[in-house]
């Protein structure tokens, strides 16, 4: 699956456009970001509510294929600058994490 397959199938939106599609071959759900540089696997998708500078610097780091940021957190512009430079897609959901994550499981193993 695509990111841009994701957002047809779940209930989000891009915080930006213009974004190259990435393949997701895996998913990892953490707010605590120490944890996701440890464990997340390269090129996975990051559930999360961290809408900041610094979950990019991890996606950034991880070369993660996209963050979903769930709970309609609101994503600061400082973020979305900084996403556009590295070309990391910002998608923003209004179901928490749990649900996300599950959905998102379906849709990988379906």
């Amino acid at each position: 699956m695509t990111v841009s397959e994701l957002t047809a199938k779940i209930e989000c939106k891009a915080a930006w456009d213009g974004w190259d599609d990435r393949d997701i071959p895996d998913v990892y759900t953490s707010d605590l970001l120490s944890d996701v540089m440890a464990h997340a696997a390269e090129g996975a998708l990051l559930i999360t509510i961290q809408a900041h500078k610094n979950t990019l610097a991890v996606a950034t780091l991880k070369d993660l294929s996209a963050i979903l940021v769930c709970s309609d957190r609101p994503v600061p512009e400082d973020m979305i600058s900084a996403a556009k430079d590295e070309g990391v897609p910002i998608l923003v959901t209004s179901i928490n994490q749990y649900e996300a994550s599950w959905r998102v499981h379906d849709l990988l193993t379906s």
